[in-house]
């Protein structure tokens, strides 16, 4: 007999499954990411029919069998239905969901990936927040959560403090200005490193919490872009939309 489980996660994605069903992919709190079937969610009657849509996050109950999950009752908390007043957040969510969809494993440990992804969409429905700093915040938050972040607060070959103006994504990280002229890599701001340290050190709940220049913000998006050419072997469908 099938044991029931409550987790608490947000839908990621969701596909047809012949004429009336539906199979999820939900990041949840305690057993990482999961895969589950939600039967008849497409029927126009179905209570499961809008829990089970991208972004919705809450408590799913689900029937845990031999190799899948289905699907029996979802009581949502938040479905970001804001976003949808902006064409450029949605895309960004989806990439947001999208991201984390190919990062987070099954039966791991994706806490932090599940609050940075809440904190992220809920800064996207914010007018405070421009979508492509919470996009380059996110990026840089989730990779350094996966273990793949950049070097940011000593040269990464003679360890000094002092003069970090140079980054280099290949290298993954920071140098100082003498060793820095050793390496392919370019000069950037001083804010632009702090921002960055701000971000891979502080609270994920404190992340959204910070405005930056115009200078600050391209160099940023340009550092996270090269950087995750160089170190996430994907292509995210949603990241052509934006």
């Amino acid at each position: 007999m099938s044991q029931s489980v409550v987790l608490t996660g947000m839908v990621l994605s969701a596909m047809p499954v012949g004429d009336f069903d539906k199979r999820i992919t939900i990041l949840t709190k305690e057993r990482g990411k999961i895969t589950a079937f939600a039967r008849g969610a497409r029927r126009p009657n179905s209570q499961l029919m809008a829990g089970s849509n991208p972004f919705s996050f809450g408590e799913f109950e689900l029937f845990e069998g031999k190799s899948a999950y289905s699907l029996s009752k979802v009581t949502i908390s938040n479905y970001f239905r804001e976003l949808t007043q902006d064409l450029e957040a949605v895309y960004t969510g989806f990439y947001f969901l999208e991201f984390c969809g190919y990062f987070c494993q099954e039966n791991n440990d994706e806490k932090d990936m599940l609050k940075l992804l809440y904190q992220s969409l809920r800064a996207l429905e914010s007018p405070a927040y421009k979508n492509e700093l919470v996009r380059a915040v996110f990026e840089l938050k989730a990779i350094t959560i996966n273990g793949e972040g950049p070097s940011l607060f000593s040269c990464i070959h003679c360890h000094s403090r002092e003069g970090l103006n140079v980054f280099s994504a290949r290298r993954g990280g920071v140098f100082c200005d003498n060793c820095g002229t050793q390496v392919q890599g370019r000069h950037i701001l001083s804010d632009t490193l702090y921002t960055m340290q701000y971000i891979v050190s502080a609270d994920i709940t404190k992340l959204y919490t910070f405005a930056v220049s115009d200078d600050v913000l391209e160099e940023l998006r340009s550092i996270m872009k090269e950087y995750l050419s160089i170190y996430v072997h994907h292509d995210f469908k949603s990241a052509a939309f934006l």
